[in-house]
């Protein structure tokens, strides 16, 4: 009962914290019309409904954090950047505020005309900026430095100065053909049972799986020209460029299900149905859980505010990373995780490692900071409700699998390298800029990788010249986002191949005797196996010298992946196949056939024309025994098993895809490393002499490798030394130290750093602060005759706590600004959620109220005590007055004779004792 009047308070405080402000800022537009206030009054209730959801989940995540599901795991895992979550949580807000008006009559989602008739434009305005949407729809504010040219912003935006937005994170990922949903705004395929495709109900996603894709463990066929290094390549750079979060909540708006418990369809619950002689695979209801992807702010059954929804504003969804070939895998793609993953204290510019654990004296990955949930498993013995952290990187995902996480260590190291190096030749360096041209190579590095060595093989020689092509320049006009059909579907080919076991092996490249092969489902989330299992180096063998699975069209997904996906004792289960279709569903995929018209390949209207494209008849026979039509197969699993092109391990449709794709980032990025501002002619040679088989030699123990690190090889006759392996030579990246008596050396600023260059021939210091401050002063100061022409500026702490319109906190909680940060703080027996700035009931007694018990018991039992002593004496000295002792002669004793004789004398054997006198005394001994 407590625990609901203070979160009944807390919410009325809520609505008086927002609703202050905007009373202030115009009264006329809350009681100057009735239907504006009533829109007002939607939108808060929207945003208590959200919270409320919100709020509900983190507490029902803290109780089962000893008990974690594998779909907690996931969420966990991909739980977005606080930026995105903001992000999503606002569209939220946005979207359940115009479900409600619609349900009451304000908008008319069916009509032709736009409905902004209904709503001000003052009054749109509001609702954006109340919902926290507006900041994330306006364009951003680039900067003019001399720097503008020099290095990419680290959320990707201002890339292209025309579109400022076009591949910056937490923006909506590019549509190339229109979205199919079922209601033509929102309601994925699949969504309504008795819906129809061609006369036909789609098939459920599970059975698909089950028919078609999955293939047990034994029976899968290996790749007999590629290593599993390419398959982990592609999972990597995947993260590079593309996340789309999934709802903040988890937990139906409108009622509060619990989607990991219901197996209704109510957004964001989209579960997953299952065959009724499938309900094993689950300990809970007939379904898999499913959350449905967070739509952009402004789209979907929002877009009734800005629009005709019926055409310019469906459902879209948001990339949470910058959609560029830029590292954001190691660097992360907000400011807020770029303060994570820098070494601040570092000269160098270098990146955090972990304190705790070294690999023979190498860094691992650091560890997530509190008040992050731990998806991460812990190690055999361990308390499982102290699960072990797992490992901080530019993306959140690194610790899905040890060979995802290599790679990711693999990327720190030569950060940290590469910066330590530079700053070495280059000692006039700041630390900014030795991290900024470390982190300009590292990324030019990634670009060389995947265009050279690994889109190739994926396309084949043939489709990628056709498709790619030979770099031409950077072309304003290419929008270099990535597109939905792209990282939902096409990209996601890589699933298939995953090989079902991690393989680790010795200094030969045998198999190693203390690290036998693992089965994937005995990897997921458990990072320990790094730190505590032979380090990196037996992984990297692995990746090297094993082969990655073979997508064959009868095994295109292993049992791991589609029956023990991120197993945990005996919580249930995961599907990813199953996942990957109901995830094109909710991003309104067309069909693949829609797809296949786009890239200009015949549609297929037949079975004899499908089995044109999918060569083997069995499986061309199953698909269209399950979707009854070609139009209605879902995209992901036509272009999965179509054939391969020459050469290639894609067919055509998904090569098609892959290659627009790689095109627009490459011609689209301004940053693009062959552009020739970005690097100097000498500095281009040398990066391209450059590969990842120098990277592994540089930073792991490794002395002998494949000089191809994707071409799968036999120990030692295809390997290597790595003195024989080429690769840069940083010298000529060394600069002059300016030789300026009149500005002489420029002076840091405390909190803040500068990077200096060239404008007009004159030197030019920028100035910036780390997160949490603010300039104050001159951004850009120019060294004139006369010595600098203006002060240095200072950076000032922001007091993040001050922001009404965006409050860091939850009204939950109390803000507590901190210099460079702030601090979310709870009264006890609430604590912080996994969002860190909501305050969630602990099912406890508060600590003071414990305290007070203590003290209670203590105080309770000394007055007993004393009573009990007051008693005994009373009693004592009662009995010893009524009984006078009497000498032998028949006289009353002297006062000192009673003492002695009631101290020292007891009745006689046999002798009767007054019943009073015996019972007080035998109590009070």
């Amino acid at each position: 009962m407590r625990a609901l009047v203070v979160l009944g308070a807390t919410l009325a405080v809520a609505c008086a914290g927002v609703l202050f402000p905007f009373i202030l800022r115009g009264k006329d537009l809350l009681w100057g019309k009735t239907e504006d206030s009533h829109v007002i009054r939607i939108l808060e209730e929207s945003r208590l409904v959200v919270d409320n959801a919100i709020y509900n989940t983190m507490k029902r995540n803290l109780n089962k954090r000893e008990i974690i599901s594998p779909s907690q795991l996931l969420s966990f895992s991909k739980l977005p950047e606080p930026t995105s979550r903001a992000v999503s949580r606002a569209a939220e807000i946005m979207e359940t505020s115009v479900q409600v008006m619609r349900r009451r009559g304000y908008l008319n989602l069916k009509q032709a005309q736009p409905p902004t008739d209904a709503l001000s434009e003052d009054l749109l305005n509001v609702i954006a900026n109340m919902s926290g949407c507006l900041p994330h729809m306006l364009p951003p504010k680039c900067p003019r430095t001399c720097l503008a040219d020099r290095y990419r912003l680290i959320t990707g935006a201002c890339n292209n100065r025309d579109h400022p937005r076009w591949g910056a994170s937490n923006t909506a990922l590019a549509r190339w053909l229109p979205p199919a949903y079922e209601d033509g705004i929102s309601e994925p395929r699949g969504w309504n049972p008795h819906f129809l495709y061609n006369g036909f109900p789609l098939p459920s996603v599970r059975e698909v799986t089950r028919q078609v894709i999955q293939v047990s463990n034994e029976a899968v066929t290996e790749d007999d020209q590629y290593s599993d290094l390419l398959t982990a390549w592609g999972q990597y750079i995947d993260h590079d460029i593309a996340f789309t979060p999934q709802s903040t909540s988890r937990a139906a708006f409108r009622g509060g299900a619990d989607c990991q418990l219901t197996c209704e369809t109510r957004s964001p619950c989209f579960p997953i149905q299952l065959p009724a002689a499938d309900a094993s695979l689950t300990a809970g209801p007939a379904c898999l859980p499913f959350y449905r992807s967070s739509a952009a702010c402004g789209t979907g059954t929002q877009g009734a505010l800005f629009g005709n929804v019926s055409s310019a504003h469906p459902r879209q969804q948001m990339n949470g990373l910058t959609s560029f070939l830029d590292a954001s895998t190691v660097y992360g793609s907000s400011p807020a995780s770029e303060k994570l993953l820098r070494n601040w204290t570092s000269a160098e510019g270098l990146l955090r490692v972990n304190t705790r654990h070294q690999d023979a004296g190498r860094a691992y990955l650091p560890f997530v900071p509190p008040p992050t949930p731990s998806a991460c498993a812990p190690e055999p013995g361990a308390d499982p409700a102290a699960r072990a952290p797992c490992f901080l990187a530019g993306d959140g995902r690194a610790s899905e699998i040890p060979s995802l996480a290599a790679v990711h260590t693999l990327w720190l190291r030569e950060h940290n390298r590469l910066a330590a190096a530079l700053k070495a030749l280059n000692a006039h360096w700041s630390a900014d800029t030795a991290y900024q041209e470390a982190r300009k190579i590292v990324g030019a590095l990634h670009q060389i990788i995947t265009m050279r060595d690994y889109v190739p093989r994926i396309l084949g020689p043939e489709a990628f010249g056709r498709l790619v092509g030979p770099y031409e320049g950077y072309d304003p006009a290419v929008d270099p986002t990535v597109s939905n059909v792209f990282s939902t579907a096409a990209f996601r080919f890589g699933h298939a191949t995953v090989h079902p076991l991690v393989r680790r092996l010795d200094a030969r490249f045998q198999e190693h005797p203390a690290l036998p092969r693992l089965p994937l489902h005995d990897a997921f989330f458990r990072p320990w196996r790094l730190l505590w299992e032979g380090g990196l180096d037996p992984v990297v063998r692995g990746l090297l010298a094993r082969p990655a699975k073979l997508q064959v069209q009868d095994q295109l997904m292993n049992q791991e992946l589609t029956e023990r996906l991120f197993v945990l004792a005996n919580s249930g289960t995961l599907d990813l196949a199953s996942l990957n279709l109901q995830r094109g569903r909710d991003h309104g995929l067309p069909g693949y056939n829609e797809w296949r018209e786009f890239c200009g390949l015949p549609r297929l209207e037949t079975r004899a024309d499908l089995n044109t494209a999918i060569a083997n008849r069995s499986i061309a026979d199953r698909i269209m025994d399950l979707y009854k039509h070609p139009d209605n197969i879902d995209v992901w699993l036509g272009g999965l098993a179509e054939n391969f092109l020459p050469k290639a391990r894609t067919g055509p449709l998904f090569a098609c895809i892959i290659g627009k794709q790689m095109k627009a980032l490459r011609d689209g990025d301004r940053f693009w490393w062959e552009n020739s501002h970005v690097f100097t002619e000498a500095q281009r040679r040398e990066l391209a002499r450059h590969s990842l088989s120098r990277v592994i030699c540089d930073n792991t123990g490794l002395t002998r490798v494949p000089a191809e690190a994707f071409r799968v090889g036999t120990f030692p006759q295809d390997f290597e030394s790595c003195e024989d392996i080429p690769g840069m030579d940083l010298a000529v990246w060394r600069e002059a130290l300016p030789q300026d008596g009149t500005c002489g050396s420029p002076e840091g600023v405390e909190n803040g750093d500068f990077v200096l260059c060239e404008e007009s021939g004159k030197r030019v210091l920028v100035f910036s602060c780390r997160h949490g401050f603010e300039l104050q002063g001159q951004e850009q100061i120019t060294c004139t005759p006369q010595g600098w022409d203006f002060q240095p500026p200072v950076c000032k702490d922001i007091n993040e706590c001050e922001d009404m319109m965006d409050p860091p906190c939850h009204l939950s909680a109390r803000c507590k600004n901190t210099k460079g940060s702030f601090q979310c703080e709870c009264t006890d027996p609430y604590v912080l959620g996994e969002d860190g700035r909501t305050c969630v009931d602990s099912g406890r007694l508060p600590k003071a109220s414990l305290v007070s018990l203590a003290l209670g018991a203590l105080l309770v039992g000394c007055l007993a005590g004393l009573a009990w002593m007051a008693i005994c004496r009373w009693a004592r000295s009662d009995a010893q007055s009524s009984l006078p002792v009497v000498d032998g002669g028949g006289k009353v004793a002297s006062p000192v004779q009673e003492m002695r004789t009631s101290q020292h004398s007891v009745p006689a054997q046999g002798e009767e004792q007054d019943p009073a006198w015996g019972s007080q005394v035998l109590l009070c001994k």
